[in-house]
């Protein structure tokens, strides 16, 4: 057995961010057999406290052997199996900052704990029953959560609506293979099967193993959020629309041709989805050899984005700059901003000539925040219309997942041929019992070590 399931001993671990002169509270999370015994070694309660379990206990840390006064802190006690881990848990609840919590985990780790893994408290959940795999999978979803829709998508996953659809179709596949396997064992006592109602049945799987599949597009917005390149000619805003966007000075604006020599981003959230907008460098030929630099990281950005905002000066109208930027970027999902639109009149916009290709068309005056609403309508149009995926907002499965419903869908398109081409029973039965294999490694009722292993190394050591 691995270093992953020796999960027989005690851990410690902090539990909350460790910041220099930053956060009040500092948790360090003890979960095993001898975490009480820890706790009664180092935590020292004045007066006739009662250490039961899910009390909090006021009191001081102190070294056992030299007395020495480590912090004053609260000590909550869960005892199994009424806890995450559903075994014994206590938590020091310290100051914040870094020597406190650094201390208690060190006296912790002398008593007999030993440093926890990354994720180990989760797997020690899921191996316990606590959690299922798609649950332990939207705990760290919601850690890593960037936006409010993000959380609560990964509220639902810890709330069990994914799974229980998982586990429908799963045993929905269960019910196939033992009419099968009934037939197989006992063929004189029981009527034949009826191929077309089995195959009925298999597609239906498959059919809600679709709708689900059509969640991981949205799945992975919500989680990386959408990138969005603000691209375009030297001076014609794009610094000013990050900066109105964004309601803050995170770009130099000047009248100066090139100021921006670098790609600038900034996070913000848009419909709940977190986007990651980039103000890049004026898209020109030029000598200035750091300029050239910012120019060539332009073209790196708007070819990797999700999303180009191609912005444009309204007073200069489409160019031949703008006409070579486009060409450069047209590949992309884009929006035409033309901004500027406070300096010219209001008949100019509408004679404004661009290529006809470009259906989505947004009019700003970034310097006064104008246009800021209309341009996050269109973006969020963009989302909605399918280039940039995004589907029902209460579930969203993510790679892991998607990868094995593939291979279920895969298995059960292989059942229905082998049906269609009237092969003996055991043949069905194969590929009926891979696309089980395939929902069980969803929830975690039937996975391997390595997949474990992959899941649990992505989360923070104190989860």
């Amino acid at each position: 057995m691995s270093e992953l399931f020796a999960t027989t001993g005690t851990i410690a671990a902090i539990a909350t961010a460790v910041v220099p002169q930053q956060g009040s509270v500092g948790i360090v999370r003890v979960s095993g057999s001898q975490a009480m015994a820890i706790a009664q070694a180092v935590f020292h309660t004045p007066g006739r406290q009662i250490w039961e379990t899910h009390r909090i206990l006021y009191g001081y840390i102190r070294h056992p052997q030299t007395q020495q006064l480590v912090d004053e802190s609260l000590l909550l006690i869960m005892k199994a199996p009424r806890s995450y881990t559903r075994e014994d848990i206590v938590e020091f609840h310290c100051h914040g900052g870094i020597m406190a919590v650094q201390q208690v985990l060190q006296l912790c780790l002398e008593q007999g704990a030993r440093l926890a893994q990354p994720g180990e408290f989760t797997l020690r959940a899921f191996l316990n029953g606590r959690l299922d795999l798609t649950q332990a999978e939207s705990i760290a979803d919601l850690v890593g959560a960037r936006s409010p829709q993000a959380a609560q998508t990964a509220l639902a996953g810890l709330q069990g609506k994914l799974a229980h659809p998982i586990r429908q179709l799963r045993a929905n596949c269960l019910d196939i293979l033992a009419e099968i396997e009934a037939r197989i064992d006992f063929e004189e006592d029981l009527p034949p099967l009826d191929d077309k109602a089995i195959i009925s049945e298999i597609e239906k799987i498959a059919a809600e193993i679709t709708r689900l599949l059509a969640t991981k597009d949205k799945g992975e917005l919500l989680r990386t959020g959408l990138k969005v390149a603000i691209v375009g000619r030297p001076n014609v805003g794009k610094s000013s629309l990050l900066n109105a966007w964004s309601q803050s000075d995170r770009a130099i604006v000047t009248d100066l041709p090139g100021t921006t020599r670098d790609v600038v981003e900034s996070q913000l959230v848009v419909g709940g989805i977190p986007v990651q907008v980039l103000d890049t460098a004026g898209i020109r030929e030029t000598a200035d050899q750091v300029e050239k630099i910012g120019v060539e990281r332009s073209r790196r950005a708007a070819s990797a984005a999700d999303l180009v905002l191609l912005t444009i000066d309204a007073s200069d109208g489409w160019t031949q700059g703008d006409q070579e930027i486009y060409a450069q970027v047209q590949h992309r999902p884009l929006i035409l901003v033309i901004n500027k639109i406070d300096l010219v009149e209001t008949g100019t916009i509408s004679s404004l000539k661009y290529p006809n290709i470009i259906n989505q068309v947004v009019t700003t005056a970034a310097a006064q925040h104008q246009g800021i609403d209309t341009l996050e309508t269109a973006i969020l149009e963009i989302v909605q219309s399918g280039k940039v995926q995004a589907a029902d907002m209460d579930l969203a499965i993510n790679q892991r997942q998607a990868a094995a419903l593939t291979q279920a869908k895969i298995s059960l398109k292989q059942v229905q041929a082998t049906i269609t081409e009237q092969l003996p029973l055991d043949f069905w039965t194969i590929d009926l019992r891979g696309a089980i294999q395939a929902l069980g490694e969803i929830t975690g009722e039937e996975v391997t070590e390595s997949v474990l292993g992959r899941i649990f190394s992505r989360f923070c050591i104190g989860k």
